[in-house]
């Protein structure tokens, strides 16, 4: 399995890229799962359904599954900051490709998305994680970089590059153990 970070600030396009990579990876005949990094209150039951009925009566884990899909919910009893790598131990084996959305700090490779629109400061000159950066005006980056510059726009030719260099993506859980 191959394993990258997308960072950035609110605003500056993670999402809309990672949901443009998913399908451009998929034509290229691979197998794609996405990690996000969601805030504290977020829910994805609805109350009076079967599985929030049994949240609610006290179970840990809730697992509905149908012949299309399968989803898992868990309620921990204290708060659980949990890695990133915590959570890709819970994916399945045959994925080819997991896109990571929203761990910024973590220590997994990453591309930053960077917008000179967002007006946030670009995060490339201090993490050495960031292997690429992806953007919408390259003539606008606050820094120099040796790093490859993908244009934020063009979510094929992102998605090619990532296959390209596929050899770095390589995740192996036991080195971040």
């Amino acid at each position: 399995m191959k394993v990258v970070g997308f960072a950035g600030y609110s605003g500056s396009g993670k999402t809309h890229l990672v949901e443009r990579l998913i399908p451009a990876l998929k034509m290229r005949g691979l197998r794609v799962s996405v990690v996000k990094h969601a805030h504290h209150k977020f829910d994805i039951d609805h109350p009076g359904k079967d599985t929030w009925r049994h949240r609610e009566a006290g179970a840990f884990e809730v697992v509905v599954a149908s012949d299309r899909r399968l989803a898992l919910m868990r309620e921990f009893e204290q708060p659980a900051e949990l890695s990133v790598h915590h959570l890709l131990a819970e994916l399945y084996e045959g994925v080819d490709w997991v896109l990571v959305e929203g761990f910024k700090s973590s220590n997994l490779l990453k591309v930053e998305v960077w917008r000179p629109e967002a007006a946030k400061p670009a995060r490339y000159p201090d993490d050495d994680f960031i292997v690429a950066i992806a953007t919408d005006d390259a003539a606008r980056l606050p820094q120099s970089t040796l790093r490859p510059v993908l244009d934020l726009n063009d979510a094929d030719a992102i998605a090619q590059w990532l296959v390209d260099n596929g050899h770095r993506f390589d995740y192996d859980a036991e080195s971040y153990a």
